[in-house]
Formats: structure tokens, C-alpha cells, sequence
């Protein structure tokens, strides 16, 4: 029987809503299940629905489990073979934080109403019993760029590679068709990031900003965005970020997000970016865009939510 993932390659879209709960202390474990249970059932038909009534608006909603959630819930074991509390990561000068979150939910869709739909409807099933800590409104930004001005995920798989990269198969067989993903809320100093010419731009990033060119090995700096940031054609996850913010605020940012078949080339890249290669060689786009959120989740196949839904 084939294992059917959720819709963690899907590509980018217009419209974006990231949600992170935790559940609260002070509710019975018993009417937490409940839930979860419908809460997963719910994600399912969501996802039907979508592409019953709406199929041109490229509509899905993935739910991640954190990894005090999974115990909590007496989910199986096992456990998830990298699934953890992710620990921060701290260089000299920058550190991917820790921070906490039960579930995650990642919606999207070319229209922006049901998109504000799918997460309205989750958010009434979820607030007798937990909180909300995180709520991201995402948007593309021109040809998918990130606020800073430059293409965001150019480097991400396409076709077959997608699922090879972002869904687990034989790393852990009684997980496959999960993924694991991670997320980091980013928010960025535009003012000092605007000080730069392009040209340094161009450096802190090791590309062109207009037309999206990698540099040469000989000319992009050691710790550029790119020289870190890749560790190679073997080590690739599936990115869906988007930007979001504030302008009169000027709290801007990028919500990073990646789907991966194991953790630990998410682990790799993080310790190339803030630690540095070799260590103190930092990426230097952490000088103008700083981590506030670090958080690591499973996402069960679309078999196994349905297990879960009892």
C-alpha cells in the first residue's frame, strides 16, 4: 500500500498562514487527545475540500507535532528517529534559539480568503486547549524574493527530488512518508541592511540582486549566504519560505521554513551559519537578520494523521 505524505513539496504560494500553539498545562490530557484527534481529522478534510472546490488555488494545510506533543498524546514509539527538542546552536557572535512549540500548522493558497479560512477554522478547534504563540502572515514577495531584496530558494529541488530530499523512505520505515520540519522566525535590520551598496549586497549574499547568479567559488566571499548556507548536492531540503511584516513598524522579516527526510542536514546547515567553516567564519547575513524563533516538528504522513484522527 503506497504512504501518501502531506503536502510538504508543494511549491511556494501567494498566501501564507504559520501557526504555532502550545498546549496548556492547566487542560486534561484526556480533552487534549480528543482534540488532536479531531484536529487531525480536520487537516485531512481541509485538504480534500481544497481540492474538490477550489483546485486552481494550489490550497493545503500541513500539521507538524513537536516532539513534547508526541508524548504527550502517546503517540507511537518508537519515536520518529530525529525527532527532538531542538537545542540552539550559538557561534561567537550569533545563536539559532530554541524555543518551544507543540503544533504547527502551515497553510497556503493562491486566495488569500481561504487561506484566512483554514486558519480561522483551526483556530477555533484548537483555543479551548492551548495557545497561539506564533502567527505569521506570509506573502510573495515579486518573483519569489525574500525582503532583502534577493531570490529566496533558489537552491531548493525540483521534481523527483523534492520528495527525495524532503520525504522519508527507507531512513526510517516505520516514519516513511513523514518529513521533518524546522522553523525559524528571522526578523531583519532593513535600515542597516539599506546602508549597503549593492555590490556589498551582492558579497553578504554570493549572488547578483537583479538576476539571481550565482558567483563564481574564486569571487564569493567564504562567508556569504550561499558558501555556508549549501552544504552540498547530497545534503539539499525542500525551503518554503516567505516574507511578512510591518511597515510603518519596520518589522520585517523572512519565516524560514524547510521539509526534510532527516533533521540532521538541517543541523548541519544551522552549525555552518552561526558557528561558521571552520568556526568563526559566520554566515554574515545573521549581521542584519536575527533569529527570533527555532523550533523543530515531525509531520506524520497523511496514513498516519488518519490513524491518528481514531
Amino acid at each position: 500500500m503506497p504512504i501518501n505524505p502531506q503536502n510538504v513539496t508543494d511549491y511556494p504560494n501567494n498566501n501564507t498562514y504559520f501557526l504555532v500553539w502550545n498546549f496548556r498545562e492547566d487542560v486534561p490530557v484526556e480533552n487534549i487527545k480528543l482534540v488532536f484527534q479531531r484536529i487531525c481529522a480536520l487537516v485531512i478534510n481541509l485538504n480534500n475540500s481544497a481540492l474538490d472546490r477550489f483546485p486552481n488555488y494550489k490550497a493545503s494545510c500541513v500539521m507538524g507535532i513537536g516532539y513534547d506533543a508526541w508524548l504527550k498524546l502517546d503517540l507511537p514509539k518508537p519515536l520518529p528517529k530525529e525527532l527532538k527538542n531542538f537545542e540552539s546552536i550559538t557561534g561567537s557572535k550569533h545563536t539559532a534559539i530554541a524555543t518551544k512549540g507543540d503544533l504547527h500548522f502551515h497553510i497556503r493558497s493562491d486566495e488569500k480568503s481561504f487561506a484566512f479560512d483554514m486558519a480561522s477554522v483551526i483556530t477555533d478547534a484548537m483555543k479551548d486547549i492551548a495557545d497561539c504563540v506564533g502567527e505569521v502572515q506570509g506573502f510573495r514577495y515579486w518573483d519569489s524574493r525574500s525582503i532583502l531584496g534577493f531570490v529566496d530558494g533558489t537552491e531548493n529541488p525540483h521534481g523527483a527530488d523534492r520528495d527525495f530530499f524532503a520525504v522519508i523512505d527507507e531512513q526510517d520505515p516505520a516514519y516513511k512518508g513523514g518529513s521533518y520540519l524546522f522553523v525559524q522566525k528571522y526578523i531583519h535590520n532593513l535600515d542597516a541592511w539599506k546602508s549597503l551598496s549593492i555590490e556589498e549586497q551582492e558579497k553578504v549574499m554570493g549572488r547578483t540582486k537583479e538576476n539571481d547568479i550565482e558567483m563564481s567559488d574564486d569571487v564569493k566571499p567564504k562567508n556569504s549566504h550561499i558558501a555556508l548556507a549549501n552544504i552540498g548536492d547530497d545534503f539539499k531540503v525542500v525551503r518554503d519560505n516567505m516574507p511578512f511584516g510591518n511597515v510603518t513598524s519596520n518589522e520585517m522579516g523572512t519565516y524560514f521554513i524547510a521539509y526534510a527526510s532527516t533533521f540532521s542536514t538541517v543541523e548541519k546547515m544551522l552549525t555552518n551559519m552561526f558557528v561558521g567553516n571552520p568556526p568563526g567564519n559566520y554566515d554574515r547575513i545573521l549581521d542584519f537578520s536575527t533569529a527570533q524563533t527555532g523550533t523543530l516538528f515531525f509531520v506524520p504522513s497523511l496514513d498516519l494523521l488518519d490513524e491518528f484522527s481514531g
